[in-house]
């Protein structure tokens, strides 16, 4: 069985989960012979070959003629050479070959990843967009994570939405900001300035436009599209082939920015979904927004929750760990869909009853100067520290530091990092507005509104070696039966089942 299958992004590469859970998906579809060719906007060289062999063409688009600007139909481009499994074809320029070919096994490369060579990241409304391709075309590396919106002429970052503490312990209602009005799609010239489309959504189109060439030209028997980025080229894709849709729902706009949800992304994810042979949802809370907001037939959702890729890697993480004070760790994008802002609340609380401990908020997101601005106001100065974005060995050396990781997401679809702590051996607080909440048996579960309840339950491990030692050795167990092999076959049976 062979499958196109388009994303945001491939590891090391990653601006949150949905790149690691993509690369945990075809590592487990591997292991059941289906073959996965990737699309991915770029492919940059040095993508993660842990378990796959990786074939990357650089600049798909450049190569085989296809320029939505200037009129070029993508499903008329030339064919790309063949580049079987055992790398038939020398590479030419352009290409990006990741591996060892002549020692890798022919069974290992079942996976080829095709770079369209796009602008677009995970994450990104039109103005982070266009601030994106500003830095990109002033010389700034395509390897940067999303970017943070600019900042207000007073200073003060754009936040997605702001919350007020709420002392009485209910939910405060988000205040959404302004949605932008839904406009007309151009692929003119006069929308591209440079390499990269400034409008974010004239970008999504250009992408889209190359899937279709792409599917016209590489054999498959199902299209897989993850997210609202790709679901435009999912559906161009099938068109062009005829082959079924599989849309992937790993986040809505519904999560990301309430109700101040863009129309034009709604817009996208609302024809992904009704134009979908099947809908993957992460979560059955996933499932119920799919349902509920967007009206889906339920006969055709799926539910597929994600797993964990973490090496087994305990001691040797752990010996690294040098400080001595208790450290509570919030990795994640500094966002409101991740609920920093309760973090920090529940912090305060937690400082004033246990001073030596130490705060951690790893990651980078538009509400990264509110927080750091909050925790000085917050008299947590000297408790918290913000490391900014992290990738690769750093993630794991912020779990082995950390005694307790807090996710007090406000809408989180699923949540890898709990289980990525787990499998590190590090206890969790997620919050019950999460989709990892559904699978989770050995885990502290919170309302992330209710930070005093979040304090409690972080002095409560604190306090309770206990309980920490409970939680550490039940959760070794639980995450180790969540592999991605087991959700390659189920997603396996799902293809032939739509198949059939």
């Amino acid at each position: 069985m062979k499958v196109l299958m388009l994303g945001w992004e491939f590891p090391p590469h990653i601006s949150g989960g949905l790149g690691t859970a993509c690369f945990g998906l075809v590592g487990g579809l591997r292991h059941h012979d289906v073959d996965v060719v990737f699309v991915v906007p770029h492919v940059f060289g040095d993508e993660d070959t842990s378990s796959v062999r990786l074939l990357g063409t650089q600049s798909w688009e450049r190569q085989h003629g296809v320029s939505p600007a200037s009129g070029g139909s993508a499903a008329t481009a030339a064919a790309p050479e063949a580049a079987g499994p055992a790398g038939a074809r020398a590479p030419r320029n352009g290409d990006a070959v990741v591996g060892d070919a002549a020692a890798a096994p022919a069974e290992a490369a079942a996976l080829r990843v095709l770079g369209i060579d796009s602008a677009l990241r995970p994450y990104l409304g039109p103005e982070e967009y266009t601030e994106r391709v500003r830095r990109v075309e002033e010389g700034a590396d395509l390897r940067e994570p999303a970017l943070s919106p600019p900042a207000d002429p007073g200073g003060a970052p754009r936040a997605t939405h702001e919350r007020e503490p709420d002392p009485g312990g209910s939910p405060p209602a988000p205040r959404p900001r302004a949605a932008e009005p839904p406009g007309p799609i151009s692929l003119g010239v006069q929308s591209k300035i440079g390499r990269y489309h400034r409008d974010l959504f004239a970008e999504v189109a250009r992408y889209s436009a190359v899937c279709a060439g792409i599917a016209a030209r590489e054999p498959h028997h199902l299209v897989h599209a993850h997210d609202w980025m790709t679901f435009s080229g999912g559906i161009a894709a099938a068109r062009t082939s005829g082959k079924p849709l599989v849309v992937h729902v790993h986040s809505s706009e519904y999560d990301r920015s309430g109700e101040g949800a863009n129309p034009r992304i709604l817009e996208i994810e609302q024809a992904g979904v009704d134009a979908a042979d099947r809908v993957i949802c992460v979560s059955h809370y996933t499932a119920c927004v799919v349902k509920a907001r967007y009206g889906v037939d339920e006969r055709k959702i799926r539910v597929v929750h994600n797993a964990v890729t973490r090496r087994e890697q305990r001691l040797e993480w752990h010996q690294e760990k040098a400080i001595e004070n208790p450290v509570v760790l919030f990795l994640g994008r500094v966002t409101f869909q991740k609920g920093p802002d309760y973090f920090l609340q529940a912090a305060a609380l937690v400082a004033k009853e246990e001073p030596s401990a130490r705060f951690v908020l790893g990651g980078s997101g538009d509400m990264l100067p509110r927080m750091i601005e909050t925790a000085a106001q917050l008299g947590l100065a000297r408790h918290v520290f913000f490391t900014g974005f992290l990738t690769g060995d750093d993630v794991e050396r912020m779990y082995a530091m950390a005694d307790i990781y807090v996710m007090p997401s406000v809408s989180e679809p699923f949540g890898i990092a709990p289980l990525e702590a787990m499998a590190l051996d590090v206890p969790v607080i997620v919050s019950r507005q999460s989709g990892v909440a559904e699978v989770l048996q050995h885990a502290l579960k919170v309302d992330f509104w209710d930070v005093r309840d979040i304090a409690e339950k972080i002095l409560a491990l604190l306090r309770r070696p206990a309980l920490r030692r409970s939680l550490v050795e039940s959760g070794r167990e639980e995450v180790a039966r969540m592999s991605w092999d087991l959700r390659g076959q189920l997603m396996r049976d799902l293809y032939q089942e739509l198949l059939a």
